[in-house]
């Protein structure tokens, strides 16, 4: 096991006289999951360790800082100054032990790794086409692509868990993350040809009164699918979830209900007649996914890379031409796939 030693500058020692505190990763790893989860037994559960340990490790900070770092409210934990300054450098050298781990163990080999967060959407459909273009670009470069829900985005780069996302724009974006759009996409209603709204002008009233299939995308907040359904006021028992997107538009074009598709993806079963896209201003949105990464000159270089990369013409007609995920690989939590 590795120790962190906060020596490295004055300003971050934890000293008790001239002695200076060694404190180790999984000391810091049970304090993050407990600011990060609220919750000591939630924490134990992830860590997949028992409560005691985790409230041990709890103890043994509060110890060697003098600090009581947080306190239970009824409205959840209460950090004391010194607990959320703490919270937010344990995740700074937690990201960074893990970061140099990789990249020592991929210098090793001669290559380097690049960790892409992406929402469900874009990572079915657009994401392999983007990454495979990109990655073939440059000979040394291995790419880890996961699922993440776009609301983690921040919180995983400020970590340093990955190193670029990509999907919807959040509401507020950290200062220390740089966000660019990346690509502006449309939202269609699909049908199967037998559908009632096959080839019908639908109302709001008429969309509402649907069977929605829905990939994952439609489990978060943000997004073009839940904007939708949001807009229509679309009921949760008319809403079925499927593993995948791909899986959902199958279920559509067997006439078992109506389908949100990006127009690029599905305009191919448009054209033969496969699905048919339905009328009106209300079974179409807009949106943009954007890319996100640190904006501090540590960021790393591939990331900052493929952030410009992809907002090229030539990234938008990979991503547009690229063939999605198919069902029995993609997972809807998180999906880990390897290009080199």
């Amino acid at each position: 096991m590795i120790d962190v030693r906060l020596d490295a500058e004055p300003s971050h020692a934890i000293r008790r006289g001239k002695r200076v505190t060694p404190l180790t990763p999984t000391q810091l790893r049970a304090y993050v999951a407990v600011v990060r989860l609220g919750s000591v037994k939630q924490a134990a559960a992830e860590l997949q360790v028992s409560e005691s340990a985790v409230s041990l490790h709890i103890a043994q900070l509060r110890k060697e800082f003098g600090d009581k770092l947080f306190s239970r409210t009824a409205g959840g934990l209460a950090f004391t100054p010194g607990g959320l300054r703490l919270a937010s450098r344990a995740a700074e050298l937690l990201g960074l032990q893990d970061r140099t781990i990789r990249e020592v163990s991929a210098a090793t080999r001669g290559r380097r790794l690049l960790r892409v967060a992406a929402s469900s959407l874009f990572a079915e459909f657009a994401a392999p086409g983007l990454i495979d273009l990109f990655a073939r670009r440059a000979a040394d470069l291995d790419v880890e692509l996961s699922v993440r829900g776009p609301g983690s985005f921040g919180p995983l780069l400020l970590a340093r868990a990955v190193d670029i996302a990509i999907g919807p724009q959040p509401p507020v974006v950290d200062a220390a993350i740089a966000c660019r759009p990346v690509m502006n996409y449309r939202l269609v209603l699909v049908v199967g040809p037998l559908h009632p709204l096959a080839g019908v002008t639908a109302s709001p009233g008429q969309l509402r009164e649907q069977t929605w299939l829905l990939g994952p995308s439609a489990t978060t907040e943000l997004g073009g699918v839940p904007a939708m359904l949001r807009r229509l006021a679309v009921p949760d028992d008319r809403q079925q979830i499927f593993q995948s997107h791909a899986a959902a538009l199958g279920e559509a074009k067997r006439g078992k209900g109506v389908a949100p598709a990006l127009a690029f993806t599905v305009a191919p079963d448009v054209r033969q007649r496969h699905l048919v896209q339905v009328a009106g201003p209300h079974a179409t949105m807009e949106a943009v996914w954007h890319s996100q990464v640190l904006a501090n000159p540590d960021a790393m270089s591939a990331a900052g890379e493929l952030s410009r990369f992809s907002s090229t013409p030539r990234a938008i007609q990979a991503m547009m031409r690229g063939a999605g995920v198919s069902v029995g690989h993609f997972r809807p939590s998180v999906h880990v796939t390897l290009w080199s």
